[in-house]
């Protein structure tokens, strides 16, 4: 049985989120069958609240840096379609232990054969690192945005400066609201430690990191924050493919009304 039966305050809103924003990487078409996880660090809500289960235990090896952290995380195999309103079924929050070893599930994870995300070392390094480096953000949001994919099929994604360059001139919300760009972030096998620190290096100076030919990911203060980084970097993607279907390269911004548009980011 999980041990919590009411959650913190605040909690819930976060988890709210969640499902929102579930239903909008699903009505994108990004979320196909089981793509995509999502997770935050709850940690600071769960300060002297008790959260040992032994009845769902489980172990793992976590980065030692990560002990005791708490995570709300969805399922591995699961339908992010389902976060919407199935959400106690699909995803769970966890308590790493302190020695970093294993993870007691103590919420949700109601389904059948539940287990976190294979993806779950790439979410706990990325949580423990921004721990220290980038406090703020709590969320993590991986998905599968369609245009941004095609453009890691294309030559451009070996040049990260040139591609961030096509993508800022579309319009200036990409350069406003994705001001540190996108990492090309090479090919590693998903579930991986590899993709894992390679997801790491990536976002230490960017806003997304583009998994070449998987999908990609962002962090943020919440989920939406963190989706919007991706929304808007997609449709930076999306246009640019439908000027070149359209027969010609745009003219874009110039380089001084990128450098105007700097103050605001």
């Amino acid at each position: 049985m999980n041990n919590i039966t009411i959650l913190p305050k605040g909690v819930q809103e976060e988890i709210d989120k969640v499902s929102e924003i579930a239903g909008y990487l699903w009505q994108r078409e990004w979320a196909e069958r089981n793509a995509g996880n999502i997770s935050i660090n709850l940690t600071d809500y769960f300060k002297g609240v008790e959260l040992d289960n032994p009845d769902r235990y489980f172990d793992f090896a976590f980065p030692k840096e990560a002990a005791g952290l708490v995570i709300f995380i969805s399922g591995t195999g699961c339908h992010l379609r389902h976060l919407i309103n199935r959400v106690e079924e699909v995803a769970c929050i966890l308590k790493i232990n302190e020695e970093g070893t294993g993870y007691s599930i103590v919420w949700g994870g109601k389904k059948e054969n539940f287990g976190p995300t294979c993806e779950l070392i790439s979410h706990a390094k990325i949580h423990q690192v921004n721990t220290v480096n980038n406090p703020t953000h709590k969320a993590i949001v991986h998905t599968h945005p369609i245009e941004l994919i095609v453009m890691s099929h294309h030559p451009i994604f070996d040049d990260q400066e040139l591609l961030n360059h096509s993508l800022w001139k579309m319009c200036p919300e990409i350069k406003v609201f994705v001001p540190k760009g996108v990492h090309c972030t090479p090919y590693a096998l998903s579930s991986s430690e590899d993709l894992a620190d390679k997801t790491i290096e990536a976002l230490r100076n960017n806003n997304v990191s583009l998994w070449e030919k998987h999908g990609a990911t962002a962090t943020g203060e919440d989920v939406e924050k963190a989706f919007d980084y991706l929304d808007v970097a997609n449709k930076g993607a999306k246009l640019l493919l439908t000027a070149w279907s359209a027969g010609f390269d745009p003219a874009g911004l110039s380089k001084e009304q990128l450098k105007e548009l700097e103050q605001f980011t």
